[in-house]
């Protein structure tokens, strides 16, 4: 057990709360792109009358762009400044944004996926510099409890992106089912898909342009220096250095796990309560609002539990913590498949409390004591963002069969994150028993 007053925003007498404050509110713009995107998979599915497989290619798009884009983030990094990867990174973001516009005009699916791509080459940017500078803004004692604290603030974004994709996007989509599009003329589905396109684009050109302005806020402010002291690149021994790290390995590993885990979980969770709410009579329109409700909901559960996590990381070891969580996270997983009532989405929506800590502890634990070399670690574990990507494809291909054995399909295809939970709880004990 520990405890310890020191606070984690100061350095050899530096205050670092004004660009703590200014990189914080970061992590909620990236948590906002991230989850007004996940409902948008049911959409994009919707409004061209794709399969789920083919609708979760927004996600092979999003979470790809992290994954293209984060080792030349640290490249750029470490040759400039933190500040200057986190001013690309938002310049790349407000850039993919507005291609929605053009994207629109075309009036087909590709152009959205490939501004999604540039939109998170952006977001890769931003969270390989965001994070390491956190880290960097006190003593490496503070560091993962800094972090925890700053990615307290990722889901207040997310649960804005939650309630925009509601209100804004799914609320004001046509009503007709998507069973009914299917029966459309050519002229009556162009109609309504251009009306719908519409919609749906609106709040990336909005958020677009509050990104513009968080770009020139933080390029006005003078940001501190420190952990950009060695502009030296060394890309190739620095790589093979970090991994040999078997604390950093199984920390990107267990990473990409996680992140598919969330993922599944957050995008799945509108194909999981439509399919039951439908089966007590309700309208797919308003099942799938309602089962976006209950998205928020979990999302504010997500964010209560961060803070009260990051209180607990004071008193017990942060593995250990780790651990605890992941188990629970499997257990209701488990309820999620099994149970084919309200109790299911109820133990789907539960599954968010667990995993609130588990992104910047994992985080923390992997590159603790990496001094420099954490901007090509950081880069490391935002390539293992790539389980957003590749996780969710497989679980849609698992719900397109509709029924595997007696089970819904949508409700066996939770197996996934259950998986991903079990590596989750290795990394855990391994961090305990091996006391990193």
């Amino acid at each position: 057990m520990k405890h310890t007053k020191q606070s984690i925003l100061s350095k050899d007498g530096i205050s670092y709360l004004i660009p703590f404050i200014l990189i914080t509110s970061c992590f909620a713009l990236w948590g906002f792109a991230n989850d007004i995107t996940n409902p948008m998979v049911k959409a994009f599915s919707k409004i061209f009358r794709m399969s789920a497989t083919d609708g979760a290619l927004v996600q092979v798009a999003f979470y790809g762009g992290y994954f293209a884009m984060a080792f030349p983030a640290a490249i750029f990094i470490r040759k400039y400044s933190y500040k200057a990867g986190v001013l690309l990174g938002l310049g790349m973001y407000a850039f993919g944004a507005f291609l929605f516009f053009p994207a629109k005009m075309t009036g087909e699916y590709y152009p959205f996926l490939i501004a999604y791509f540039i939109l998170t080459c952006g977001l890769s940017f931003l969270e390989t510099s965001c994070n390491p500078y956190i880290l960097s803004m006190g003593t490496e004692e503070t560091a993962t409890r800094r972090l925890n604290l700053a990615q307290s603030f990722n889901p207040m974004g997310s649960l804005l992106g939650m309630y925009v994709a509601m209100q804004f996007i799914q609320a004001k989509l046509h009503p007709m089912c998507t069973e009914d599009r299917a029966l459309l003329n050519d002229s009556e589905f162009q109609a309504i898909k251009e009306s719908d396109l519409s919609v749906l684009i609106a709040p990336y050109l909005i958020i677009g342009l509050v990104i513009v302005a968080m770009l020139l806020l933080i390029r006005f402010v003078k940001m501190p220096k420190n952990g950009d002291q060695n502009h030296k690149i060394d890309f190739f021994p620095t790589l093979k250095r970090i991994f040999k790290e078997t604390r950093y390995r199984e920390g990107v590993i267990a990473q990409f796990f996680y992140v598919g885990a969330q993922i599944m979980c957050w995008t799945f969770i509108i194909q999981y309560g439509t399919r039951l709410f439908m089966s007590q009579g309700m309208d797919e329109k308003s099942a799938e609002v309602l089962s976006q409700q209950y998205n928020i909901v979990a999302m504010v559960i997500f964010c209560i539990s961060r803070f009260i996590c990051t209180f607990i990381l004071r008193y017990l070891n942060a593995g250990k913590l780790l651990m605890i969580l992941a188990i629970f996270g499997g257990i209701f997983t488990l309820g999620t498949i099994f149970l084919q009532n309200i109790l299911g989405l109820y133990c789907l929506v539960a599954v968010s409390a667990c995993m609130s800590l588990m992104f910047p502890t994992i985080y923390g634990i992997a590159l603790k004591g990496m001094g420099d070399d954490a901007k090509f670690g950081a880069a490391g574990l935002i390539m293992a963002i790539l389980g957003g990507s590749i996780l969710p494809p497989l679980q849609a291909s698992i719900i397109d069969l509709k029924e595997v054995g007696w089970l819904p399909a949508v409700n066996a295809s939770f197996v996934l994150p259950f998986i991903c939970f079990l590596v989750i709880i290795g990394y855990g004990y391994r961090t305990v028993k091996r006391n990193w």
